[in-house]
């Protein structure tokens, strides 16, 4: 007799614990009805019908004996036992495999702490790269001759003669002067420089804090002469300057140009200490004057 037949299934019945739970009646009911059906005289053509039905006597006679069927009710108690405890196993393994290579994976992964360090290294450098173009987009800028941009009433400038800044610098002054009291406008600077010859254009740039412009003069003698004397109102004197940094030797010390100043600059960064100190001297003359 084979230890592994199911004999309850054999009989068409319910195995497990509900197949332990039936009674004798049954199991003689459900051998008539499986019996009728497998029966040698109703398979003549089945060659193992003989074989089918005698094996559904065995089942029967064994679940028919109280005690063989109490061992068998046994028997499949402890595989229904070992296959669950397997099937458990089975499940820890997997999760342990499962643990494992996850473990494995966050093993090779990056770690945050790094990517992000990384990531802000990254942007500091680009932003680095974006202040040094904004730096050197701006120094270009600045380097910008306002003959090459030409007069133009935006961005603060004023301009009168229409002729621009012509491209002998010779001929041209660069006033500053402070915005406190009295301003100045492109018709005021000619008047004040017509005093010294012909004025062929003015063109004029204000900040906040700060007034300048280029003043064209006819020829370099007219800019020559028209850089010895304080101009302007007193209680707003103008820094005169030639915007050519090679001037006369005669020319007053107190206002020499520094060489390598940007003097090519509406308001050239190399003066800005210096126009500091002349314009604080001049209002500090007109001051004395007026007492």
């Amino acid at each position: 007799m084979d230890i592994d037949v199911d004999h309850y299934a054999v009989l068409g019945l319910p195995s497990g614990e509900e197949g332990a739970s039936l009674s004798e009646k049954q199991i003689s009911k459900a051998y008539r009805a499986k019996a009728l059906e497998l029966h040698p005289d109703k398979r003549l053509d089945d060659p193992d019908a003989h074989a089918n039905f005698q094996r559904l006597k065995t089942s029967y006679e064994l679940l028919k004996d109280e005690k063989a069927r109490k061992l068998f009710d046994d028997l499949l108690r402890l595989k229904r036992e070992r296959e669950r405890r397997q099937t458990q196993q089975d499940s820890k393994r997997r999760k342990m495999v499962s643990d494992l290579e996850e473990r494995e994976r966050a093993a090779f992964a990056p770690d945050p702490s790094t990517s992000a360090r990384q990531e802000e290294e990254r942007i500091a450098r680009k932003l680095k790269e974006e202040i040094a173009r904004i730096r050197e987009m701006h120094t270009k800028k600045g380097a910008a001759t306002p003959a090459s941009k030409g007069p133009t009433a935006s961005s603060g400038k004023e301009s009168m003669g229409g002729s621009g800044v012509g491209s002998d610098k010779e001929k041209v002054l660069k006033v500053t002067w402070e915005k406190v009291g009295v301003d100045y406008s492109p018709e005021r600077l000619k008047e004040i420089f017509s005093e010294f010859g012909k004025v062929e254009d003015v063109v004029i740039r204000s900040s906040k804090k700060r007034g300048s412009a280029l003043v064209v003069m006819r020829s370099r003698d007219e800019v020559v002469a028209a850089t010895k004397i304080v101009c302007g109102d007193l209680s707003n004197p103008l820094l005169v300057v030639p915007l050519q940094p090679t001037v006369p030797a005669d020319y007053p010390s107190f206002q020499k140009p520094v060489e390598n100043d940007h003097l090519d600059n509406l308001v050239g960064a190399g003066y800005q200490d210096f126009e500091d100190s002349v314009l604080k001297k001049l209002q500090q003359k007109a001051a004395q004057n007026k007492k």
